[in-house]
């Protein structure tokens, strides 16, 4: 039996995924059971791929969700090439946190032959590199007027993945909840490819030419990554308070987005 087969389904409740044309993996991050048996708050907190998309309709259906705050975790490059959230179409908060100062190794990740590992290995090298990051990001979501908010990277799979993992754990979401939220993005990355195969070949040859492992999102890599942070510091909650988070903006995130 594998991690995945473990996992609560909670990928077919109809709040979760915001359906959008040109972004494929933004969601609601409510409906969460806490280990103190409490749930997150829908309409509150999303997770998201490329915002620099939003046009049209899809930034229409965006504003209604009423967003204070958008986090940009991708690098300083990403954002020159690609572009932003429309700002000046829909006015926000905006934070451009980069998680890391540059993307994967093309050649070591060729290299990869299980996908669990090298996602493990890259993952412990972005908490190692992006640790004060992360606490700025975490601490940003937890200023009061901040929510509603949505923090994304490129595909939503790693660095929006490692944020997840810290907001759910301070908010001690149990944990096969916080792995099951990870796996979703294995179904976000297919809706990118059809859609890019359709709309956008440019961007479908660069995900097909690409490593396999950089499309990847394998459960069992979140739950090591879980069982690292456990090892280090006892709950994901201890590790925030660690990296410098205060505790009383903690307690503030869990008064707004906990029933």
């Amino acid at each position: 039996m594998t991690t995945s087969d473990l996992l609560p389904d909670i990928g077919s409740d109809p709040r979760r995924l915001v359906r959008l044309d040109a972004l494929h993996n933004f969601r609601d991050m409510g409906g969460y059971p806490t280990i103190d048996g409490r749930s997150t708050k829908w309409g509150k907190l999303f997770r998201a791929d490329g915002l620099y998309r939003l046009t049209g309709d899809d930034l229409e259906a965006v504003r209604g969700l009423g967003l204070n705050t958008v986090i940009d975790l991708r690098t300083f490059a990403e954002l020159e090439e690609r572009g932003t959230f429309p700002q000046a179409d829909h006015p926000v908060n905006f934070h451009h946190v980069p998680i890391i100062d540059s993307t994967w190794d093309v050649e070591r990740a060729e290299q990869a032959t299980d996908a669990a590992d090298f996602l493990e290995s890259a993952y412990l090298a972005m908490l190692d590199e992006g640790e004060p990051r992360l606490a700025e990001a975490l601490s940003t979501l937890c200023v009061p007027g901040a929510l509603p908010a949505v923090f994304h990277c490129a595909a939503g799979k790693d660095r929006t993945g490692m944020l997840a993992m810290l907001v759910l754990g301070c908010l001690e979401v149990r944990h096969e909840y916080i792995v099951a939220d990870y796996a979703l993005t294995a179904e976000g990355m297919e809706r990118m490819l059809a859609w890019s195969l359709r709309e956008l070949p440019e961007l479908h040859d660069r995900i097909e030419a690409a490593p396999a492992v950089f499309s990847a999102a394998v459960p069992e890599a979140m739950s090591r990554m879980i069982d690292h942070v456990r090892s280090w510091h006892g709950t994901i909650l201890d590790f925030a308070l660690a990296m410098g988070v205060p505790s009383a903006s903690i307690d503030h995130l869990r008064d707004e987005l906990l029933d």
